[in-house]
């Protein structure tokens, strides 16, 4: 049953949401030479900068980085980690791995570095008291903003997390109290992937979500009640099961 609101998208606009949310990629490969606009940067800032925050405390800043010399630098840190990460698989695990391309430093035309500042008096602590990791937790809730944002625009966003963070704050001049919790690299593509790339590759499968459906405690699990409440996706135009 479809309950009408007065305060629901239209179908093209939520259809676009949900493209958005469902054909998003985490992009290491396939960047193209072409520069993204400074408008169409900026909406993305903003897309971010409008992210929801415990406390409206608004703990992100951001780091744009197109200097080739702290790109190189950066790129030299990924492949440090990247060899050190390497080293902790074994066999066709191994291979597999040292032929993923994990991060695009130097193919997207601009990186981006997403920081917080833990310690932020704006929102007066509100939500931290008991959950002081709720900064980091707003942060990443920017860093999907962006994301989605982007997807709409069709710019690629790769996440690079295989680096030495200490490095990077020196490569950034990142002072110690300021937390860097995203290195993203931007950039139109060739194409985005039908599936995200380490499904293609098969280095893992998508949960089924029945699976990770709860009732009133965790351990409460049931396979029935939650393919009952998922059996609308099996023809849902937005969004696939």
């Amino acid at each position: 049953m479809t309950i009408e609101s007065d305060n629901r998208f239209d179908d093209c606009e939520r259809a676009g949401v949900y493209r958005a949310i469902t054909s998003r990629r985490d992009v290491r490969s396939q960047f193209t030479a072409t520069r993204i606009p400074e408008d169409v940067l900026a909406r993305l800032l903003a897309a971010a900068h409008h992210a929801p925050s415990v406390g409206f405390m608004q703990p992100w800043e951001f780091i744009v980085i197109r200097d080739e010399r702290i790109r190189r630098e950066v790129h030299s840190n990924f492949e440090q980690q990247n060899r050190i990460a390497a080293e902790t698989y074994e066999g066709d695990r191994r291979l597999l791995y040292e032929h993923l391309k994990l991060a695009g430093i130097l193919d997207a035309p601009i990186n981006l570095c997403v920081t917080c500042n833990k310690s932020l008096a704006r929102g007066k602590g509100l939500g931290r008291q008991t959950m002081p990791e709720t900064p980091i937790y707003s942060t990443v809730c920017a860093i999907q903003n962006l994301w989605l944002a982007a997807r709409a625009e069709g710019v690629g966003v790769g996440w690079v997390s295989i680096l030495d963070v200490e490095s990077l704050r020196r490569s950034l001049s990142i002072p110690d109290h300021i937390e860097p919790v995203a290195y993203l690299c931007l950039g139109y593509v060739s194409a985005f992937a039908e599936r995200p790339d380490l499904e293609a590759r098969g280095w893992e499968q998508r949960a089924r979500l029945a699976d990770l459906i709860h009732f009133d405690q965790y351990g409460e699990t049931d396979r029935d009640q939650a393919g009952h409440l998922l059996t609308s996706l099996s023809h849902d135009p937005f969004i696939p099961l």
